[in-house]
């Protein structure tokens, strides 16, 4: 098959890390116990989640530090805690051993990640954070934009994966501007494609969703299909549009929906345009 003129192969469909942040979001909008972020976890592993993701940040706006303890001692798929590089978070991700860990940039005021962290611009802390998360038995993964000076740097200060930012793809998508799509789409397989040639594990991630989720707005692909089209995306992480999702369709079916999508994407590949 081929997409903007690219060749795709066939081969496994990426893993599908399951962010559960929303339901702790949602949790704290009323406080207390419920929904527990915890259930969630464990009803999402049993409908086939490969990973599951959260993020603690520096306010605890959604996930909990006993959320965290709680993950860590009753999920048996590996954990991606995502973390900001301070020395707060490495402390708490040392103390808990998670199987794998992304580095993110955080500023208290962004309602979401906005952006790719800065490897460039903070090499030697970023290095020294990814032998500190080796040493912990951590697989370090470091969230970067599309960009090959990031992806340079991040292979240079040891992480062995990068998960690449999609935010600029998705909005195009929500947005149904082909142009700008096109150009993000590029771009993203021109990152992944340089970064797996240094040797890194490549993940992908940040606003996917399914074409539902348009509502009425027609779409010939969902941004998750055009994502996980990629040969080579190995992992892909999904949280607001998949809780979202299962807001009408519950967690069990949203999961199946996302994986189904990226298996059709990965075994059938994509002949047409975006727009």
């Amino acid at each position: 098959m081929t997409f903007f003129g690219t060749q795709l192969t066939v081969m496994d469909a990426p893993l599908l890390g399951v962010n559960i942040d929303h339901v702790a979001t949602l949790r704290n909008a009323r406080g207390g116990f419920f929904p527990d972020p915890l259930a969630a976890a464990v009803l999402a592993v049993e409908a086939g989640a490969d990973i599951i993701t959260f993020h603690l940040r520096e306010d605890r706006r959604h996930i909990r530090d006993d959320d965290v303890r709680r993950l860590k001692a009753e999920i048996k798929v590996p954990l991606n805690f995502e973390a900001a590089v301070t020395d707060e978070m490495l402390s708490l991700i040392e103390q808990t051993r998670p199987e794998h860990v992304c580095l993110v940039p955080e500023r208290r005021q962004e309602v979401t990640t906005e952006g790719g962290l800065d490897v460039v611009g903070q090499f030697a802390r970023v290095k020294d954070a990814c032998a500190r998360l080796a040493a912990a038995g951590c697989r370090v993964s470091l969230f970067i934009g599309a960009d090959p000076k990031q992806i340079d740097a991040a292979a240079e200060a040891g992480a062995p994966c990068v998960e690449l930012h999609t935010g600029p793809l998705a909005h195009a998508w929500w947005d149904d501007q082909a142009g700008p799509l096109q150009t993000e789409l590029e771009r993203l397989q021109a990152g992944l494609r340089h970064a797996h040639g240094l040797g890194l594990r490549t993940h992908a991630g940040h606003g996917l969703a399914l074409s539902s989720a348009a509502g009425g707005l027609q779409r010939t692909f969902s941004s998750t299909a055009l994502v996980a089209a990629l040969p080579e995306v190995a992992e892909l992480h999904i949280g607001h549009a998949l809780i979202g999702h299962s807001v009408f369709v519950g967690l069990r079916q949203a999961i199946a929906d996302f994986k189904a999508e990226a298996i059709r994407a990965r075994q059938t590949g994509l002949n047409r345009s975006p727009a």
